[in-house]
């Protein structure tokens, strides 16, 4: 089951999971879902600090924007229910994505991670967040 995006406390990290291809998007995933933080997202993170592993779920979000980034990400667009409905992959600096309305969240990831796991429309994703620290799963 997907976390509750409400209930989890900023700085808290979590995991990104491909139940249909049972591989990781992210092993270190951080929640942006105040107004600062997504309009934020990762602007001004050097590229050494979104290495592999790492990830950025966007909670509301219909498309994002690399301006005043550094490097290029893979953008996964999920609906309501998790499921994959559009990616954008190595998504160039100082570039908008698409604005996908089906879209509820949008995982930033590091460049090629999408076609490193072979996510495609339709996948299932899983988000989780460490229960121990107060985040529903």
């Amino acid at each position: 089951m997907t976390a509750n995006p409400t209930w989890i406390p900023a700085g808290i990290t979590g995991y990104s999971f491909n139940l249909t291809r049972q591989t990781f998007l992210a092993s270190e995933l951080k929640i942006a879902s105040s107004h600062l933080s997504r309009l934020l997202g990762l602007m001004f993170t050097s590229p050494d600090g979104f290495g592999s592993g790492s990830g950025l779920w966007i909670v509301p979000s219909h498309g994002v924007h690399t301006f005043f980034m550094r490097f290029s990400i893979d953008v996964v667009y999920l609906d309501k229910e998790d499921v994959v409905v559009h990616v954008e992959e190595n998504v160039k600096p100082w570039r908008m994505a698409p604005l996908v309305m089906e879209a509820a969240t949008v995982l930033e990831l590091p460049g090629h991670t999408i076609w490193n796991t072979g996510t495609a429309v339709g996948d299932q994703i899983e988000n989780a967040f460490d229960k121990k620290h107060g985040a529903v799963a």
